[in-house]
């Protein structure tokens, strides 16, 4: 067998070689072209890096209580900057092991990464993979698009060595770790693990980091709250990474595979639900700052502590949502078509109950099923919910057959529901207030707030009632008509006569006859009597007495607005306007003996770097210079005003508090629209209303007593509880007579006995009385009870 050769290949002919020639020239033509295109096209334009090397990031405006309990966050960015050195092991570790292992050996370029994404853009075309390394993301971050370009891939470069040449590993790595976006308008891994799992980055499990760690790479696809299927996957490949190089063992790795991801899906929610305080803070800072406000990384620390605001907004939802209830189920919030398409089915009720924000527990659901016995909704997760016995109570009117139809429960009607008992595994039927309501307590020697609650839900309704509501104030108005008669004159011993009054002409040249809310007239009573059962009749004999124009002026010490106050004697009833707050301000006078207060919010504002940008220096309290009011008339309206909490219309709240201190006065406004209680006690100031937007009565059997008494209760038995009863001394310049307080320059003056009461008193007759008359007094023993009735001090 013969053994073939291969003919040797000859050597190349001259065409041949000057054919290479031309290809290796090319070749070298090439590059020298592309390095001079870089130099000279690219590298000209490549944007200086100073903005990482001075880092500037945009860090939103928080709001703080004044115990540091965060209320409130302001800013397209959601960031916390947190240096390199507090960014726990494991969080470095895990984005480092999927987006960048090299980073520490490489000098900006990972060029092994970048021949193997060189590989796959040849297969798979230009831009269907990567190999960016962390530098080169903060190149891209801070200078560039996302665009998936040549020349910005290789400006990309250009930037990553010159940012790596300007700055260290762990300076370049600190950028990214807070710069890089995370959805959920969260930028940084700090922003991220708040927005995310609600916690501070060093406190996220294994899984946690790894699942925040798989963010970069697509913020939208691996969203865990928008898309947990997809973020699982790549948090498993996180996972895998740190555990091939080592960096978690087998148990941690098995453990973190198991773990159930807790993610938040709704907005970031906050403490102590002062809503409506961080948005007036907001306001503030934002007028002085303007947009820099929301990037500068400001921090507000109000007055407000969380505890009392707590109790002001749980008391304010309480007692709204009993209100309602006593007034019944109203119906369906709105009613939809339900398809026979299961899957358009879905899609219709998904877009009613988005339409309707959850309200703190009353969440929208839409009625599929009903009977008189049962009710199955939908809520916007998709969950069934069966609700029966005891859950149906509320709305049973609209389960009878008799039901109208505005009011009846039926398929597609959307509904509110709410969980029950002490468990809460049970649910009702419920409904969203109508009712309007507000709260406010301050410091009644600084001014400073205590709580503010502006309505009940901010979220259904960014109208502050507090600072915003002009509201009637009703019988509220009536301590500054008592305190201007004293200040005249008058005692709280001053008989005024309780009958009925007509007026001619005072109704737009028609007859006005005042009424009592109980259309009972008991004769002639006592100031004192009068206020504490709120009195209309005897109100306006007295503001007669008075002359409106003084009491009118008067009104003027205690911060009113008199332009808003009526020059007739319908200001002793209150058909005035007032907000909340000013009312709270008001009543503050009576509270610290005699002195102007201006409320305030922020305690202090500070800029990113620390450094204190305002703080608030409260004058020193009781200073002579803030005096409006005599603190004799102080002290003894004051006395009149704990009378009407031990024994008049607010006689529920010194019993309930078992305090000696407690004042105040009950407000309600003709045919019950506008319903009060402002009072103080501890040195606490505070104010609550409840009424309709648009306004219309509140029931026929409603008063300040039972619709803003129970909040203000609710709240200072709380508030209370860290403040000592106020002991007032009794000042110098009063003295009995007629059996009460009155200004000594004042006691023995006939005039200042009696109004409207005939005949003329006498030594024999000194109250004045008609034949069989007498005065009402408060019940026996009521007013030698009072520690400030008493002669003795």
């Amino acid at each position: 067998m013969t053994k073939s050769t291969r003919p040797l290949r000859p050597a190349p002919k001259g065409r041949e070689r000057g054919f290479i020639f031309f290809v290796l020239a090319a070749i070298v033509v090439f590059i020298v072209g592309v390095v001079l295109y870089v130099f000279t096209a690219i590298v000209p334009k490549v944007p200086p890096i100073d903005a990482v090397l001075d880092y500037k990031p945009k860090i939103p405006l928080r709001i703080y209580t004044a115990d540091n309990v965060l209320i409130g966050e302001f800013g397209e960015e959601h960031r916390d900057f947190v240096p390199i050195a507090n960014i726990p092991p494991m969080m470095k570790n895990a984005v480092l092991a999927i987006e960048d292992a090299r980073f520490y050996e490489h000098g900006g370029i990972d060029w092994m990464g970048a021949a193997r994404a060189v590989g796959s853009n040849l297969r798979s075309g230009f831009g269907s993979g990567g190999a960016s390394t962390i530098t080169m993301q903060v190149a891209r971050n801070f200078f560039l698009s996302k665009e998936k370009k040549l020349s910005r891939k290789i400006n990309e470069i250009a930037l990553a060595y010159k940012i790596e040449d300007a700055l260290t590993k762990d300076q370049i790595l600190e950028l990214y770790m807070n710069q890089i976006y995370l959805g959920q308008r969260s930028y940084g891994f700090a922003s991220a693990a708040r927005a995310y799992f609600g916690k501070d980055l060093d406190k996220l499990s294994v899984a946690e980091t790894a699942m925040l760690a798989g963010l970069p790479q697509n913020p939208a696809r691996n969203n865990p709250a928008v898309n947990p299927k997809r973020a699982k996957q790549r948090q498993e490949q996180v996972l895998r990474r740190l555990h091939d190089l080592g960096q978690i063992d087998d148990a941690q790795y098995a453990k973190a595979l198991k773990e159930p991801m807790r993610v938040h899906s709704r907005p970031q929610e906050f403490g102590a639900h002062a809503e409506y305080v961080a948005e007036l803070a907001r306001q503030a800072v934002y007028a002085q700052f303007k947009e820099e406000a929301y990037t500068r990384g400001i921090r507000v620390t109000t007055t407000i502590r969380e505890a009392d605001q707590k109790s002001a907004y749980e008391s304010v939802r309480r007692n709204v949502l009993a209100y309602d209830a006593r007034h019944g189920y109203r119906g369906p919030e709105a009613r939809i078509d339900l398809p026979a398409d299961a899957e358009e089915r879905e899609d219709a009720i998904v877009d009613a109950l988005q339409k309707r924000p959850s309200s703190d527990g009353l969440e929208p659901a839409v009625v599929l099923e009903v009977s008189s016995k049962r009710v199955k909704v939908e809520t916007i997760d998709g969950d069934t919910v069966d609700i029966t016995g005891a859950g149906l109570k509320f709305a049973a009117n609209a389960l009878s057959d008799k039901a109208k139809d505005s009011v009846r429960l039926a398929p597609g009607a959307v509904v509110r529901i709410s969980r029950m008992g002490k468990d809460g595994k049970d649910w009702a039927i419920s409904q969203v207030p109508q009712v309007a309501a507000a709260f406010v307590a301050i410091d009644a020697d600084s001014g400073a707030y205590q709580a503010l609650v502006g309505g009940f839900d901010y979220n259904l309704q960014k109208f502050n009632h507090v600072t915003q509501a002009w509201r009637q104030p009703g019988s509220a108005i009536k301590p500054f008509v008592y305190s201007a008669a004293v200040q005249k004159g008058y005692s709280p011993g001053t008989l005024i006569l309780d009958e009925a009054l007509d007026m001619p002409g005072e109704n737009a040249g028609a007859t006005w006859s005042p009424q009592n809310d109980d259309n009972v007239f008991d004769g002639p009573i006592t100031m004192r009597y009068s206020l504490a059962h709120s009195k209309n009749v005897p109100t306006v004999r007295l503001l007669r007495a008075l002359e409106v124009p003084y009491a009118h002026d008067f009104l003027g010490r205690f911060g009113f607005d008199l332009a808003r106050h009526p020059k007739n004697l319908t200001l002793a009833l209150g058909t005035g306007a007032v907000t909340p707050l000013q009312m709270a301000g008001a009543y503050a006078v009576f509270a610290n003996g005699g002195f102007a207060v201006k409320p305030y919010l922020i305690a202090k504002i500070v800029d990113g770097d620390g450094k204190i940008i305002q703080e608030a220096k409260p004058a020193a309290p009781r200073q002579e210079a803030a005096r409006v009011l005599d603190a004799r008339n102080a002290w003894i309206t004051d006395s009149m005003l704990r009378d009407v909490t031990r024994y008049g219309t607010g006689a529920a709240a010194t019993k309930r508090l078992g305090r000696a201190d407690i004042a105040g006065k009950t407000g309600t406004t003709s045919d019950a629209i506008d319903g009060w209680f402002a009072g103080y006690g501890g040195n606490i100031v505070a104010v609550a209303w409840m009424g309709y937007d648009e306004p219309r009565s509140l029931g026929g059997r409603e008063f300040g007593a039972t619709l803003a008494l129970p909040i203000w209760l609710d709240y200072m038995q709380v508030a209370l509880a860290k403040h000592p009863p106020q002991e007032r001394p009794e000042p110098e310049g009063i003295v009995r007579d007629n059996d009460d307080w009155v200004f000594a320059e004042f006691a023995e003056l006939p005039q200042f006995r009696g109004i409207d009461v005939a005949p003329e008193a006498s030594e024999e007759n000194p109250d004045g009385l008609s034949e069989g008359e007498e005065v009402m007094q408060p019940e026996s023993g009521a007013e030698n009870a009072h520690p400030l009735a008493e002669p003795a001090r």
